[in-house]
């Protein structure tokens, strides 16, 4: 990530702060097509009969960023909230389809890189599973969402929380070796 690119959108990000309406009219169409790009690798690797669409996701992350008062660093933390926020969205939409149906659920086929046992998983199994990480260890939780619903880099989740390259790498490696067994523990039962 370049000082070049990032400075422009923190600035944005201040005067949007500050309360120009105009900065956020600036800001969106920087951020929407990388949010949409994001919210469509989930929506992707679920299963093929899902009702929920990327740019859904999309706009109501950017209703929640909006109407939140979070005070934005840089790029990188705003994307790491949008990341926050998306996944909450998506837990939401899975626990009120879960609802409707007795044993269905909203099923997301997680990236390779956490390896977990089955194609898919169960949206709200892995938000379960991510708390339960974070009562543990809250770096690597963050570390995961980072990552996976935030779509950051190892560079960019290490600049996000202010640790080394290194630690960013050891903790991801450790998380996904966690989650597999958890995941495999609920897919066991």
């Amino acid at each position: 990530m370049s000082e070049t690119t990032s400075n422009p959108f923190s600035e944005l990000l201040r005067r949007w702060r500050e309360g120009d309406q105009a900065a956020l009219d600036s800001l969106m169409p920087l951020v929407y097509d990388e949010l949409r790009h994001v919210a469509h690798n989930y929506l992707r690797r679920e299963r093929s009969d899902h009702t929920l669409q990327s740019t859904a996701v999309v706009h109501e992350a950017y209703l929640r960023l909006v109407e939140g008062e979070v005070d934005f660093k840089n790029r990188e933390h705003f994307f790491a909230v949008a990341s926050q926020l998306m996944r909450q969205i998506l837990v939401d939409y899975a626990r009120r389809h879960r609802s409707k149906k007795r044993d269905g659920g909203f099923k997301l086929a997680l990236d390779e890189a956490i390896r977990l046992p089955a194609k898919e998983v169960d949206l709200v199994d892995l938000d379960e599973a991510l708390k339960e990480l974070a009562r543990m260890d809250a770096q690597q939780s963050r570390i995961v969402e980072l990552r996976f619903f935030g779509g950051l880099s190892i560079a960019e989740t290490a600049e996000v929380l202010s640790v080394s390259h290194t630690t960013v790498e050891r903790s991801w490696a450790s998380a996904r070796a966690w989650l597999f067994r958890q995941m495999n523990r609920n897919v066991s039962s």
